[in-house]
């Protein structure tokens, strides 16, 4: 990935991912401004509808789904903040801590590989191993609870002609996270014409990203991810390391120790605390630690660099991140009783 080191050819990178500004009014899967361009991440067996993405937005706000009746998806996924719950690591239905911090849920249906590590490679895949570990769901309970609600019964028959078990709940959940996306963003609305709508700021703050900061190299528009995997030293002076995507469940690689996801910037205003242990608490110090070239250990990126900059450079960046913030309405569900 080192020849994306052009500040040059990511400028240009930026300007193709310009979303056409005038367009009829979407139909409800539309892509929102600045992501028509991705295709996401299908899934032959379970096809993408609005009605299977409309349940699937009810039983994530549903408590019934997890073993204590009092938990549901959204439990470590607050609308509000991205889909994160502000914690540095979240909560198990049974009290415990996760390992890890809850990584945001918008346009997570672009990416073919899931968890921070990545262990996960499919978004169905994801959602009933989160479903059984972090809710203690016991799937056979759940489907039989769902189908002695009216309006599950009608829901479920709508979407797949067929009454809730474990896959049409699992593909439910999938279809609504995959039709979950952040875009409109101001700088979206600056890439399709609309020159005032970053600050001068986040207009300098934009330079520095693509250019002097290097940080396009590993988040690259429109996603602000590379969908790679990367030792950016965090939580390796551990006494006992999380090995990341070097795990068995995951890469089953040991090269890869210490890498965990490059996560998307979109939103990322909203998501703090930052990486995947939630050990940073602002965004402002998020990244002046990764400009500042990560953390040291013998396995740490290469191409992570001290970038030398600023407190006023590194204050620029922070504007343009805050312009990543998306403007898509987002209206929780009303859960069957």
């Amino acid at each position: 990935m080192r020849w994306l080191s052009s500040s040059s050819f990511l400028l240009g990178l930026f300007a193709a991912c310009s979303s056409e500004a005038a367009q009829a009014k979407a139909d409800p899967l539309k892509a929102p401004l600045g992501l028509e361009s991705l295709e996401l991440v299908p899934n032959a067996e379970n096809p993408l509808t609005l009605a299977k993405a409309e349940l699937g937005k009810q039983l994530f706000f549903d408590a019934r789904l997890s073993g204590s009746g009092t938990m549901g998806c959204n439990s470590c996924h607050y609308p509000e903040q991205a889909f994160t719950d502000g914690r540095a690591v979240s909560k198990k239905d049974d009290g415990k801590d996760n390992t890890r911090n809850s990584p945001t849920m918008h346009n997570v249906g672009y990416l073919d590989r899931l968890y921070w590590d990545g262990r996960a490679k499919s978004l169905e895949g994801n959602v009933l191993a989160a479903w059984k570990a972090q809710l203690s769901g016991k799937p056979e309970d759940v489907a039989t609870k769902l189908a002695a609600v009216p309006e599950y019964q009608k829901a479920f028959q709508a979407a797949f002609g067929a009454a809730p078990s474990e896959t049409t709940i699992v593909q439910a959940l999938a279809s609504f996270l995959r039709h979950l996306r952040s875009g409109d963003s101001a700088y979206d609305r600056f890439q399709a014409g609309q020159q005032d709508a970053l600050s001068d700021a986040a207009k300098a703050g934009r330079d520095l990203f693509v250019g002097k900061a290097g940080c396009a190299i590993c988040h690259l528009p429109p996603l602000f991810t590379n969908r790679l995997y990367h030792n950016v030293g965090i939580g390796m002076d551990a006494k006992t390391p999380d090995v990341g995507a070097a795990a068995k469940a995951a890469f089953d690689d040991p090269a890869r120790t210490g890498q965990f996801k490059t996560p998307t910037l979109r939103d990322v205003a909203k998501t703090a605390p930052y990486f995947h242990d939630g050990s940073v608490a602002t965004l402002k110090e998020a990244v002046r630690l990764m400009a500042s070239g990560g953390l040291a250990n013998p396995q740490k990126d290469g191409t992570l660099q001290d970038k030398q900059l600023s407190d006023a450079e590194i204050d620029q960046l922070v504007a343009f991140l805050e312009s990543l913030t998306g403007n898509v309405a987002f209206v929780p569900p009303t859960v069957p009783k």
